[in-house]
């Protein structure tokens, strides 16, 4: 009896000792892709020209005429590469096609499409771009809650958008492109996920869950292509200063951890290729570690906390909007 109870003391304590271990290993990675993601941008700036070069002539951005994915078709429209331009809004594309070809001595192309209408909307772009060699493909385009909602709450309709936009899109725009550049071995593919992806997000849990989504599959297609010369690569932003955050102050404004799209797609850029994961933002990594460290359980309590916080800025200033409108009804 006291040699099985030996035995069993044994196991556990060595189970727990393989815990610690790979926790620690875990983190002392993260914390050194941290260091990386933070110096890789000062001391390995990537040269105009090399990334057309290593990838290929022409990137196509979805959902680039607002926020990140904008910003990042103007840092690579900066570094020399052709830039096609991926948005429902046509009137939005002319803009952003003239004001990058107003700066940069490049070719670009719009392509207007709506990727709420799922395959329809590839096969668009697909036959667009048919003859163009994309050497990078950006998958930014993406939709999120209007403001932190319960389930219930959530039009059906918006609930099937975020479905389709964030994961159907990210995935067949993938599986439209990867064939070329596994043929010329070559090419990199950037889907950009969400720090939401990190634990599980009462408020916005279709949208979480849809940004977990999109960083299983990017490591899964990482692994499928590894051989191929493609550079696949997850980028998990936390909070970025755009209108789809707009929903609270605390997190519109743009602040050393809550960057503008223009300095979160330069560090971005910067990484292409050297981070096959990352936030993409210096300050970004620091908060990714720090936010992980803790169990998921804490993690989702910490997020459902801080989105009923931003749940009740939105009603707030809505409600404070509601008022002022009655007045103005009155007097007129």
């Amino acid at each position: 009896m006291d040699m099985i109870i030996y035995l069993l003391l044994l196991f556990v304590l060595t189970i727990g000792a393989l815990t610690l271990y790979f926790f620690i290993l875990d983190h002392l990675w993260s914390l050194l892709q941290l260091a990386n993601a933070f110096l890789a941008p000062l001391f390995l700036p990537n040269k105009d020209g090399s990334l057309s070069k290593k990838y290929g002539p022409w990137a196509l951005i979805t959902g680039s005429t607002d926020g990140i994915g904008k910003s990042y078709a103007f840092e690579l429209a900066r570094r020399g590469l052709n830039i096609v331009l991926v948005s429902r809004s046509l009137e939005k594309l002319n803009k952003t096609q003239q004001e990058i070809e107003s700066l940069y001595p490049i070719k670009t192309k719009i392509v207007q499409a709506d990727f709420s209408l799922g395959k329809k909307a590839v096969d668009i772009v697909k036959e667009k771009v048919e003859q163009l060699e994309i050497g990078i493909l950006v998958n930014n385009v993406g939709k999120q809650y209007q403001y932190p909602m319960y389930l219930g709450e959530v039009p059906e309709e918006e609930l099937w958008d975020i479905i389709k936009i964030n994961v159907g899109a990210t995935t067949l725009m993938c599986r439209a492109f990867i064939g070329d550049m596994k043929l010329r071995r070559k090419g990199a593919i950037v889907n950009i996920a969400s720090g939401s992806e990190h634990q599980p997000l009462p408020l916005m849990n279709v949208y979480a869950a849809s940004k977990t989504y999109i960083r299983n599959f990017t490591r899964a297609l990482r692994y499928e292509y590894s051989s191929d010369g493609i550079t696949i690569q997850h980028l998990a932003p936390m909070f970025v200063a755009t209108k789809m955050n707009s929903f609270s102050d605390r997190i519109y404004q743009k602040s050393l951890f809550v960057p503008d799209p223009d300095s979160y797609a330069r560090y971005a850029v910067a990484v292409l290729g050297k981070l096959d994961e990352s936030s993409g933002y210096w300050a970004h990594g620091i908060q990714t570690f720090l936010v992980t460290l803790p169990p998921e359980w804490i993690r989702m309590y910490i997020g459902g906390y801080m989105n009923n916080l931003f749940r009740e800025d939105y009603l707030k200033t809505e409600s404070l909007k509601n008022s002022e409108a009655d007045k103005n009804k009155k007097v007129a």
